[in-house]
């Protein structure tokens, strides 16, 4: 099923590629217009605005909560019956520490609050976090796209796992472009994007 996009595209690989490139691209002016830096940490509305700015040209639907129930793996996420209440719920969480903060990610990443893009845009969220709370963020080009995959289907019933992870992962230069550059090409290549490098389409 290819999803409805703003392109008219049908072909899910031609879809692929062409909201890799533009969201890529958004990603690059995200963090060069200052706008990713004034968001506040942690809300669902930076998490929104984040999917709305990467997603914007591909999806209608960017930067809304879904109006849909969603599945992946036999793993169903938060009914839309109950999304809005359990995304209040997961904004009000503390995260002022590493163990919070990474809590607070994953509960989030149950709710899966939008139709497609949820992975790549909590990462970015989760990283605003992170600058704000301990003034660190994920170096993603050091995390294992396999162990992190597991680590995030085991983290409902078990975020050991995940928190063992990322916490090696952690690096002071959270103000530096290329790290951040290169964080985006990590985290899209978890989900399968890696056509294009986001030096690239600078």
């Amino acid at each position: 099923m290819v999803l409805e996009n703003k392109l008219g595209i049908s072909n899910s690989a031609e879809l692929a590629r062409a909201e890799e490139r533009l969201s890529k691209q958004r990603a690059v002016e995200l963090f060069d217009s200052g706008v990713l830096a004034s968001l506040e940490p942690g809300t669902y509305e930076s998490l929104a605005r984040i999917h709305e700015s990467l997603f914007a040209d591909v999806y209608g639907f960017a930067g809304k909560m879904r109006t849909v129930d969603i599945a992946k793996g036999g793993f169903r996420f938060a009914s839309v019956l109950y999304l809005a209440d359990a995304v209040a719920r997961i904004e009000e969480m503390p995260q002022s520490t590493f163990d919070e903060i990474v809590e607070k990610y994953v509960e989030m990443n149950v709710a899966h609050p939008f139709r497609e893009g949820n992975g790549r845009a909590m990462r970015v969220w989760l990283d605003s976090m992170l600058k704000a709370g301990i003034g660190k963020a994920v170096d993603w080009s050091q995390v294992d796209r396999e162990d992190y995959l597991l680590a995030m289907e085991r983290s409902p019933v078990r975020d050991v796992e995940i928190k063992a992870l990322l916490k090696p992962a952690l690096t002071e230069a959270v103000n530096d472009r290329d790290a951040f550059m290169k964080g985006i090409d990590a985290s899209y290549a978890y989900e399968g994007y890696a056509s294009y490098s986001t030096s690239e389409l600078t």
